[in-house]
Order: C-alpha cells, then sequence, then structure tokens
C-alpha cells in the first residue's frame, strides 16, 4: 500500500508528534509498505540528512507559526495515496486533507494525539478551531486512532467517543526497546556533569513555547526544597528558545550547581542519560500531555518514573509499580516524590524493573506497526 503520513514535526526535532510519526513510518516501511512522511521544512543549524527506508518530504509552508504551517502543496501531492495518515493536531495540514476530500474520495486515518490548551490569544484560537474546524476534520475521518482510552475519555473526543465508538481504535505511542534498555553506568556522563557520589534525576522534553506545558519550572521549584539534600544533581535534556529564560530562573535561586541544562541530546546518545539516571521527572500541567513517550524510553531503560497524574499519562505510569504519580502543577507534592525515591533507592529499581516488563508486554514498535498495518489494511 501507499501510505502518507503527514504531521507537523519530525526529527531531528524533538517532539512525541514527530517521534510517533517517525517510527510509525519505519514500521510500515519494513512490512512492506511504500511510506511517504510529509512534514513543513524547519530550520537547523546543521544539515538534516534523510536516510530512512521511507521518503520524506519536506514542504515550504506558505504560512508558519509555531509548529503549524499551512501547506497547500498537499492537496495535489497525496492525491495517489492508498491510506492518508493525518497526525493531529495539524493545523494547516489538517484543512487542506478535508478540502482534498471535497474533491476525491480518500481513506482518512486521524491520530489524536492531544487536546491543544494553549494560553492567551493562542487559546482562544485554539478553542474557535475545536468547535468549528476540528469537528468536519474528524467527521470525515474513517476511523480515529487514540493512545489511549484514559486520555479520549478525557478529552474533547468524550461525547464522539460514546456517539460513535465504532470509529475508535486504541493504538498507544511506542519506544525502540533495543535502543533504550538498561545499561550500565556511562562512566563519561558522570565524569563530565561530575555524579560521582551523586544520584541523578533527569528531565527530557522540548524547552520551546510549543512545550510550555512540559512543567520544567513546576520541577526547578520542587527542587529549590529539597536542595539542601545535598546529594543529587538535576540533568535537563532539551533545546528550545525558552531554555535561555529556564536557566535565568535556576541561576537567580542559586542552583546552577544542582540543575545543567545538557541541551539537544540526538537519540542514540539518550540511553547513556537513562543509564546514570535514578529516575525521569515528566512534571507536566495539563492536558496538552497526553501520553509522555520519555516515561516509555525511561521505563524501557529500567528507570522509575514521577509523572503527572493526568489522562493518558498516567495509563502509562502505574502509581507505586513502575513509578509515581503528582498532582499537575504541585510543586510541593513533585519535591515530596522526588525525596522520597531518592531516600528509596531499592523501591526505584523495582519500579524500573517493572517498568522494563511493561514495555516489552505492550509498547514495543513492532507491536505496535503490525496493529497499525492491519488496520490500514482493514480501512473501508
Amino acid at each position: 500500500m501507499k501510505i502518507a503520513e503527514v504531521t507537523s514535526t519530525f526529527p531531528p526535532y524533538k517532539g512525541g508528534m514527530g517521534n510517533v510519526a517517525y517510527y510509525n513510518a519505519w514500521s510500515l516501511a519494513s512490512l512492506g509498505h511504500q511510506v511517504t512522511v510529509f512534514t513543513p521544512i524547519k530550520k537547523y543549524n546543521f544539515e538534516v540528512i534523510d536516510e530512512y527506508p521511507f521518503e520524506v518530504q519536506r514542504l515550504r509552508p506558505w504560512f508558519r507559526y509555531g509548529n503549524a504551517g499551512i501547506l497547500p502543496q498537499l492537496f495535489y501531492k497525496l492525491a495517489s495515496f492508498d491510506v492518508i495518515h493525518l497526525h493531529y493536531p495539524f493545523f494547516g495540514g489538517a484543512e487542506i486533507i478535508y478540502f482534498l476530500d471535497k474533491f476525491k474520495d480518500i481513506k482518512l486515518v486521524v491520530t489524536y494525539h492531544m487536546d491543544v490548551v494553549g494560553y492567551g490569544l493562542l487559546a482562544k484560537f485554539f478553542n474557535w478551531h475545536k468547535n468549528y474546524i476540528m469537528p468536519h476534520i474528524l467527521n470525515r475521518a474513517d476511523k480515529i486512532i487514540v493512545t489511549s482510552w484514559d486520555y479520549a475519555q478525557n478529552s474533547y473526543l468524550k461525547e464522539r467517543l460514546l456517539s460513535d465508538p465504532d470509529k475508535f481504535v486504541e493504538i498507544p505511542c511506542g519506544v525502540n526497546h533495543i535502543l533504550f534498555k538498561p545499561r550500565i553506568y556511562d562512566k563519561e556522563i558522570q565524569q563530565r556533569y561530575e555524579l560521582y557520589g551523586k544520584k541523578m534525576v533527569l528531565f527530557v522534553g522540548g524547552l520551546d513555547r510549543a512545550h510550555y506545558f512540559k512543567g520544567i519550572n513546576v520541577l526547578i521549584q520542587a527542587v529549590k526544597k529539597i536542595a539542601s539534600r545535598g546529594d543529587f544533581k538535576v540533568l535537563v535534556l532539551g533545546e528550545g528558545d525558552l531554555r535561555e529564560s529556564y536557566e535565568g530562573m535556576v541561576k537567580n535561586i542559586g542552583l546552577s550547581s544542582v540543575i545543567k541544562f545538557v541541551g539537544y541530546v540526538p537519540d542514540s546518545s539518550l540511553p547513556k542519560f537513562y543509564s546514570n539516571a535514578d529516575m525521569l521527572v515528566l512534571p507536566s500541567i495539563d492536558k496538552s500531555e497526553a501520553f509522555g513517550i520519555v516515561s516509555l524510553e525511561a521505563m524501557s531503560s529500567g528507570v522509575a518514573v514521577i509523572a503527572s497524574d493526568l489522562p493518558g499519562v498516567r495509563s502509562v505510569v502505574d502509581k507505586k509499580q513502575t513509578g509515581l504519580l503528582v498532582k499537575p502543577g504541585n510543586v510541593d507534592n513533585l519535591a515530596k516524590m522526588i525525596n522520597f525515591l531518592l531516600s528509596n533507592s531499592k523501591l526505584a529499581t523495582i519500579y524500573g524493573k517493572a517498568g522494563r516488563e511493561k514495555v516489552l508486554e505492550k509498547y514495543t514498535w513492532e507491536k505496535i506497526g503490525y496493529k497499525l498495518d492491519n488496520l490500514f489494511r482493514n480501512v473501508k
């Protein structure tokens, strides 16, 4: 089959949606499908080389704002595909696909990644889009993939899920369990960040405005409350236009020796950091966080997770089994949970082992690829 993966972001940009599109494309191509990824072109300070078993077309938007981009080119580029797989939300891409359907009968599968919340004027735009544009796109979809029933039942989809349940299918995000696996400590990381005799708390996420919901500011405030322990460091992996402001916040409260900003780290190097981590913290603040792929990376690496008790996220991290859940945005609660795991290393190890077992049972990309293959072959 000729399958089009349409996504607003794609590697090397660090983001969950693009990561899912990447592995979906790779899995489907390995099963014999002819896959093409369509995504807006972005500017990087290095050359992007797309050497994959599938084609990547990076298109120049007519207009761009953040990760949104209007791509009229999709109208003619998608016309010949057997199935179009849209990763939603994609403002400027989803609308073109809907317009294409007016002229040609297409098979459309939509993966609904998350509600978009935003703030200020953006919140008003997202609300308008949710009420007047999104329903038309979802009405046209032949199938709607949700990453967890938990998130779908607590999202903008909940009424649609009740009225038309047969249109929905649960296919979770996955993780490369071969790349992310339990490893011994990486001595280079220990030396570079002076981790000898210290425990390491890890944060992995975008530091740009599009990822405002990741809650790094909540983590910083929580660390301030327990920094007097003196036996741990926090490594922040990620890049973005808000990094400088976060670093300024850390400096102003005197935590520069405790919280270290590492910057962008390619997937190939991430396992080195997980191998040294005592825990991963995902302190997201609202339902823009629908799953938390970094939780899977940590679990697959045998690392305990502390994550916000949000729909979808809590379907990945089992409370007191693979990690701990905290109240979103609650600084005191997060500080208490981090402090608890720092003081209970054996329990953190137990959580990590249980996390690895859960990944192998449910979240490998191979298993997810077969589910997608079956779904796409049976779309009517």
